[in-house]
């Protein structure tokens, strides 16, 4: 779509709109004037009064055009921040309304682009503000659907009730292993597969020297571990001794408490085996994730697996018959091959094995995936939002309560992934990392740490690749072990 500004440059505000509103456009900036077709002229004006957002898109022949409005008292001269932020808010709202008038319909989150939307109730209700009024914020400033407030609400109540059991000395801990057996076809992760896997002997040693380094930096720092997540890729794709080395690394290096959260991500039933779920639960892994993203061996097939349905049964019975701990299983809406009836068989089956957990993806076909370059039939949005709704209603009818959610770019729908959970079940680490509620120390390539502290978010990546950070680990190292340092 081409793009005409007037009177301000929010050129990111307005492509992320555009984005949510138009996934298959993309922002263009020409030279000529505006006149044509599948164009927005979008001004902003500022008068003694009132400072006005003015959007026109012309689309397919037919002219929209809305027009928003701010106090101009409320864009100060001395609050720069605050100024740009409600001035991106009106430009926002005036394209918003036109491209609706256009669409005929409006997205399920409304006018919200970002990744994560359970931030602004959770804020307000810190704030002051009562649940009612944070609902009534996300359906008046941002016109967020009924059943999205509800999910985001629930979500908001379990982010802040965690948020206050939170001590200023606490932080998690990530440690990524970018392994798998094989890619599935909707994969985008920094993650190596097949012959790559030789690289894991000396990864792993690298792994457990960064370990050692951050320990050391934790310990001098009075920081303790609130919670651990050992993610990928597909962590057990380690040999049953080499989980042991990394997680008896994980236990010298940082005083974990009895009864710390700590996750390891099983994922694919095709890597799981008993030596291995022993291992985990002797090294004191007490919440794992058996994921099938679907019980259909045909979509199974079509995304890339090399496993059935039948290997996800076997891999859960193990898993309860170690002991490990709490389970979560992971489910996608949206992928190629399935329909509605196959979704609501696989959602079934899958509550009925009763996991602790059951998280519900939507489709996100990001650059690096092969569906996106293959250009694979898929679900339509249409079915993704039925897929969904009968989610939200059969997981609500079986006990389960949604308490973390999230977005992402070029999702089926402009819809999201939420994490379900029984009562009592709240996954400490997917909430404090998506909500940013405190710092999240991560090891291992493409880890990304962020240290959260007095309202900003500061980050800092270890090289994506394996075969980087294996280059790299002397300058890793010695980044780990100055991290707390002011």
């Amino acid at each position: 779509m081409k793009l005409f500004f007037s009177g301000h440059n929010e050129k990111y505000a307005v492509e992320q709109t555009l984005l949510t509103l138009f996934p298959q456009e993309r922002p263009l900036y020409p030279e000529e004037a505006p006149g044509g077709d599948n164009e927005l002229e979008l001004a902003f004006s500022r008068g003694p009064q009132w400072a006005t957002a003015s959007a026109l898109l012309r689309r397919e022949g037919k002219t929209f055009s809305r027009r928003c409005r701010v106090r101009t008292a409320e864009l100060p001269d001395d609050d720069p921040v605050t100024a740009t932020r409600l001035t991106r808010r009106t430009l926002q709202r005036a394209f918003y309304l036109a491209a609706i008038d256009c669409l005929g319909t409006e997205p399920p989150w409304g006018m919200l682009s970002g990744v994560r939307p359970v931030k602004l109730p959770t804020k307000a209700m810190e704030e002051g503000a009562t649940p009612r009024q944070a609902e009534a914020m996300l359906r008046d400033r941002y016109r967020v659907s009924p059943e999205r407030r509800r999910l985001a609400m629930d979500c908001a109540r379990a982010s802040y009730a965690l948020k206050q059991s939170l001590q200023p000395q606490e932080i998690s801990l990530y440690a990524g292993i970018p392994f798998c057996p094989t890619r599935c076809a909707y994969c985008s992760f920094i993650s190596s597969s097949g012959s790559a896997n030789r690289l894991i002997p000396g990864y792993l040693d690298c792994l457990l020297r960064e370990i050692d380094a951050a320990g050391e930096a934790v310990r001098a720092a009075g920081k303790t571990v609130r919670s651990v997540y050992i993610g990928g890729g597909t962590p057990t794709t380690l040999e049953a001794d080499q989980l042991r080395r990394l997680l008896e690394g994980i236990h010298r290096a940082f005083d974990l408490k009895p009864g710390t959260e700590f996750t390891v991500e099983a994922g694919r039933p095709d890597t799981i085996t008993r030596e291995k779920l022993l291992a985990i639960r002797d090294g004191g892994g007490n919440r794992i994730s058996v994921n099938p993203q679907t019980m259909s061996d045909t979509v199974l097939e079509a995304i890339g697996r090399s496993h059935r349905a039948e290997d996800i049964l076997r891999a859960y019975e193990l898993a309860r018959e170690t002991g490990v701990g709490a389970v979560n299983m992971d489910l996608i809406a949206g992928l190629p091959a399935d329909t509605l009836s196959g979704f609501q068989d696989t959602l079934h089956q899958v509550i009925a094995l009763d996991p602790e957990n059951i998280t519900v993806h939507t489709l996100a076909l990001k650059r690096g995936a092969r569906l996106r370059q293959e250009e694979a039939v898929l679900p339509t949005g249409e079915e993704v939002a039925q897929m969904l709704a009968f989610a939200w209603e059969t997981l609500r009818g079986a006990g389960y309560l949604p308490y973390y959610l999230y977005r992402q770019k070029f999702m089926s729908g402009s819809f999201e992934n939420v994490g379900w959970c029984k009562p009592g079940y709240e996954n400490v680490y997917n909430i404090c990392m998506m909500e940013e509620l405190h710092t999240v120390l991560s090891l291992g390539a493409g880890g990304v740490t962020k240290t959260v502290g007095e309202g900003t978010v500061r980050r800092m990546a270890n090289p994506k690749y394996p075969q980087e950070y294996i280059r790299d680990i002397p300058r890793i190292l010695e980044e780990k072990k100055s991290f707390f340092t002011p």
